[in-house]
């Protein structure tokens, strides 16, 4: 039995905890919020009930496996899991709307042929059978497995096939990005900007972003979208609670200021107040601009995965609503209302042009009686946004909440005359939330692209320190935070030779 000290309560750290807990560790968490989630956070004023975080997640398989593995209590009874329907719906410049149903291929080509004409169904629906494709070639060592030590090897190889030209005798065309697979066979600024809003959510700018990245909507397309009745938070709440079962210690208000090494291992930490709390494994769930001021070790080397911590990740910038009146019958749970000029916004994400501009613009209208009563509504909009140092100058904050407002008018009729009041919050106050460097947000971790789109292996150069959570292997979301966790939970239990779930 060891003793295992957790830097962090986010979820990819609270499932390392249960994890390591049932496998008979002693396991203390230490988080310096007074609440655990990290990024998945609830507000609440007025008797409203907001998801700060993520609304929707998909690979439920994650945490189902999750609550099979630390305890008899399946995940279905302990929190109510909802498959959303349609899975989107999409507002674009022209007029034009789809709605998606989900996880039916046959139903979403029937839509975008009666909504956007002849063939782009079939366009879609090719794409789909090519990006199952890269899924099924990076699923185990981008997912299943610790980082391979020849992870170059996952950064040259770019998995989303070459496409035939069929004006040309046996030549193919690879696409390398996303921007070049909507331009060369998606063929339609719509589709494309289906299948672009996928990366945009995480900040990635399509232009530069690997073609790989068409797993994101392709997970969406196979294993469905889902929700949890009362909020996201509430699978936070039970993953929390299952940690407790397992007799998890949970220290809130602690903030960890360094990493306690011992004969050329960690050690332990070492608190704000001076104390030490001792431990055979240190597990750190924060990012990497943290992780690098909490130990003076050298947790990596030339040609170790490490993204530029220098230059902070795109955030995500939320303004909550609180409307009167309630759903109207058939609302979709999400709507994109995509923006009217895709360059100018790319550049601004991206630190390379003005703004802010008219932004893509992802509306979260659950219709939850477990949230609220009918005769109101409790809606979040989401968009990427530079992770800029100052938000509160000129206004811009209130500028661009009400560009993203305008735009969710066309998701939410009479938005304007609904609105009871609206909560602001820019990159930088979920930073001071959830302790990510300027509120960035992670991507998942993606082949191809050099490397560049891979983050730190969950192991790291200090002997008995691991990475664990959206900023390591395998990268951001609930899905990919919950097999972090695994992961490290696999490498501590069964040492360096883990290979992962087989």
């Amino acid at each position: 039995m060891a003793q295992v000290v957790v830097i962090g309560a986010g979820m990819g750290a609270m499932a390392a905890a249960a994890r390591l807990a049932v496998a008979g560790h002693r396991v203390a968490v230490y988080e310096r919020a007074e609440t655990y989630g990290g990024a998945v956070r609830r507000f609440e004023r007025d008797g409203f009930s907001f998801d700060t975080g993520p609304g929707l997640f998909t690979l439920p398989a994650v945490y189902r496996d999750l609550f099979v593995k630390t305890g008899k209590q399946p995940l279905e009874e302990c929190v109510e899991l909802v498959q959303v329907d349609p899975s989107s719906r999409h507002v674009f410049p022209d007029g034009t709307a789809v709605s998606l149903p989900n996880a039916s291929r046959a139903g979403v080509v029937q839509a975008l042929d009666a909504a956007l004409g002849a063939g782009a169904g079939d366009r879609w629906g090719d794409f789909l059978v090519r990006a199952r494709e890269a899924w099924d070639r990076t699923r185990r060592p981008l997912l299943e497995e610790p980082l391979w030590d020849e992870w170059h090897v996952l950064g040259g190889r770019e998995p989303y096939p070459a496409v035939p030209r069929k004006r040309l005798l046996r030549s193919t065309r690879r696409a390398g990005t996303l921007a070049e697979i909507g331009a060369w066979e998606l063929r339609d600024p719509r589709l494309t900007a289906i299948l672009e809003s996928h990366a945009l959510e995480f900040g990635l700018d399509p232009r530069d972003t690997p073609a790989s990245a068409a797993v994101l909507p392709y997970m969406e397309h196979a294993f469905g979208t889902w929700y949890v009745r009362g909020g996201i938070r509430e699978l936070a709440r039970a993953v929390y609670e299952r940690c407790v079962d397992r007799r998890v210690e949970f220290v809130f208000g602690a903030e960890v200021t360094g990493i306690v090494e011992k004969d050329g291992r960690a050690a332990g930490v070492e608190l704000a107040d001076g104390t030490v709390a001792e431990a055979d494994h240190v597990v750190a769930g924060v990012d990497p601009v943290r992780l690098k001021g909490l130990t003076e070790h050298v947790l990596d080397g030339e040609g170790d995965v490490l993204p530029d911590s220098s230059t902070p990740s795109p955030g995500r910038f939320t303004v909550l609503l609180a409307l009167r009146g309630g759903c109207e019958a058939g609302t979709a749970h999400r709507t994109v209302v995509h923006t009217p000029d895709r360059e100018a916004e790319l550049d601004w994400v991206s630190g390379a042009g003005p703004g802010p501009v008219p932004p893509t613009v992802t509306v979260l209208r659950p219709d939850d009686p477990a949230r609220l009563d009918r005769e109101h509504e409790s809606v979040v909009l989401t968009a990427a946004a530079p992770p800029k140092g100052d938000w509160t100058a000129d206004g811009s904050p209130e500028r661009f909440a009400d560009l993203m407002t305008d735009a969710a008018g066309a998701a939410v009729p009479g938005l304007r005359e609904r609105v009871l009041w609206r909560e602001i919050r820019t990159p930088g106050r979920s930073g001071d939330e959830t302790g990510a460097f300027l509120g960035g947000v992670p991507a998942p971790s993606l082949a191809g692209g050099d490397g560049g789109f891979l983050h730190p292996a969950n192991s790291t150069r200090l002997p008995g320190l691991y990475r664990v959570g959206g900023w390591s292997h395998p990268g951001g979301g609930l899905p990919h935070a919950g097999m972090s966790g695994a992961l490290v939970a696999g490498l501590i239990v069964e040492g360096p030779d883990f290979m992962g779930s087989r």
